[in-house]
C-alpha cells in the first residue's frame, strides 16, 4: 500500500500536462508557432494533418465531433458543419485579440456573427505555370488549360468543388451553382480536360511542378508561393474569367474535450506576430489586420499573396451549395473512375 502511494504520488502532485488536439491542413502552420504556444502556455499541442476538406469532414463526422479540439475547414464546410451540428460555439469572451481580425472577413453568410468560426487565412485558386516551359500569354484564361500542348502536363487540386468549379466558370456559370444541368455541363467539360491532367494532388500540388512532372495547372496561391521560393520559374496568374477565393477558419468540434485549450490556441494565433509568421510560411494572406503592419513591404507587394482588389472583385468566394453537393460528388466519382 505504501509502495502504491509512492508510485502514484507524482501524478497526484504534479497533475497530467494539458493538451490540445489540432487537426489542420498539410503544411499549414510553422513549427515555431506551435513551439511558441507550448512554451508560453505549457499546453502540449498534438498536431495531425489532412489533405482535403472532405477527408477532415468525414473523420470529424465519424467521431461525432470528438477526438479533436480545433479544425480548419474552408468557407463552405464551415457552413455545412455548422448546419449539421458538428461545431461548438466560440466563446468570444475567451478571445482577447478578436479585434485584430479584418472586419471584411467577418460576419459572412457561411457563419453570421462568427458564432462558430474565427478566420485563419484567406487565399485564391488560380493557375501556376513554369515560365521556362510555358509562355504567360498561353495561361491567361481557364480555357487555356485545354490547350493541346498541355497533354499529360497539368496538376489539379484534388478538390471536387474547385475542379468542377472550373467547368462551371468556362461555361459562364457561378462556382456556387446548384443547377443540376449546369453541374452536368461542367462535368462534361472537365471530362474533355482529363487527357491533359497528369495528377490530382491534395497533399502538395506544388510538388509535381517542382519535380517537372507537369508544367502548369490549377493550384492554391500559397502552394505557388512556396514553390516559387525554391524555383523562381514557377509563376502564378489570375485567369481573366476570375479566380476562386476562399477563407479557412478555426473551429471547435461539437464534442471537443479541451475547449479552454482550444480557445487559448485560437487567441494565440490572433497575435499579430504569429499571423505574420504563418503568412510568411504558408503564403496565404492573414485574416489578421494587425499583422499587416509587421510585414516586409516586399511580401505585402507580392500579388501571389495579396492580389489587387480588382482581381478579388472579379473572382468569387466559395459558399455552401446545400444538397447539390451530392450531384457534385456523383460527377466527381465518375471523373476519378473514368466511368
Amino acid at each position: 500500500m505504501i509502495i502504491a502511494l509512492i508510485v502514484f504520488l507524482p501524478a497526484i502532485a504534479f497533475g497530467a500536462k494539458s493538451s490540445v488536439y489540432v487537426y489542420n491542413w498539410t503544411e499549414y502552420m510553422p513549427d515555431e508557432v506551435i513551439a511558441a504556444f507550448e512554451k508560453e502556455t505549457g499546453i502540449k499541442v498534438v498536431y495531425s494533418t489532412y489533405e482535403s476538406n472532405e477527408s477532415m469532414y468525414a473523420k470529424v463526422k465519424l467521431l461525432k465531433g470528438k477526438g479533436y479540439d480545433l479544425i480548419f475547414p474552408s468557407t463552405y464546410f464551415v457552413h455545412k458543419m455548422r448546419k449539421e451540428g458538428l461545431l461548438a460555439p466560440v466563446d468570444r469572451s475567451k478571445l482577447t485579440r478578436f479585434n485584430n481580425l479584418d472586419p471584411l472577413l467577418l460576419d459572412k453568410p457561411y457563419d453570421p456573427g462568427n458564432l462558430y468560426s474565427i478566420p485563419y487565412v484567406w487565399g485564391s485558386t488560380a493557375i501556376a505555370y513554369n515560365q521556362d516551359h510555358v509562355k504567360r500569354e498561353n495561361v491567361v484564361s481557364w480555357k487555356d488549360l485545354w490547350r493541346p500542348e498541355f497533354e499529360n502536363r497539368l496538376v489539379m487540386n484534388d478538390d471536387l468543388r474547385e475542379v468542377l468549379g472550373i467547368g462551371l466558370i468556362v461555361n459562364g456559370f457561378s462556382v456556387n451553382d446548384t443547377d443540376p444541368d449546369h453541374i452536368k455541363t461542367a462535368f462534361e467539360s472537365i471530362k474533355t480536360l482529363m487527357p491533359n491532367i497528369r495528377v490530382f494532388s491534395g497533399d502538395s500540388p506544388k510538388q509535381p511542378l517542382m519535380n517537372l512532372e507537369v508544367y502548369a495547372g490549377m493550384i492554391w496561391n500559397g502552394e505557388a508561393y512556396m514553390a516559387s521560393q525554391e524555383f523562381p520559374a514557377i509563376q502564378y496568374t489570375y485567369p481573366r474569367e476570375g479566380a476562386i477565393f476562399w477563407v479557412d477558419s478555426m473551429c471547435i468540434p461539437k464534442n471537443a474535450k479541451n475547449v479552454d485549450a482550444a480557445h487559448r490556441f485560437i487567441d494565440f494565433i490572433l497575435k499579430p506576430e504569429m499571423a505574420k509568421l504563418i503568412c510568411e510560411y504558408v503564403g496565404y494572406a492573414p485574416a489578421n489586420s494587425a499583422a499587416m503592419a509587421l510585414m516586409d513591404q516586399e511580401l505585402k507587394d507580392n500579388p501571389m499573396i495579396f492580389p489587387d482588389p480588382s482581381i478579388v472583385e472579379k473572382g468569387e468566394f466559395q459558399t455552401d451549395v446545400g444538397d447539390a453537393i451530392l450531384i457534385y460528388e456523383r460527377y466527381w466519382e465518375q471523373l476519378k473512375t473514368g466511368l
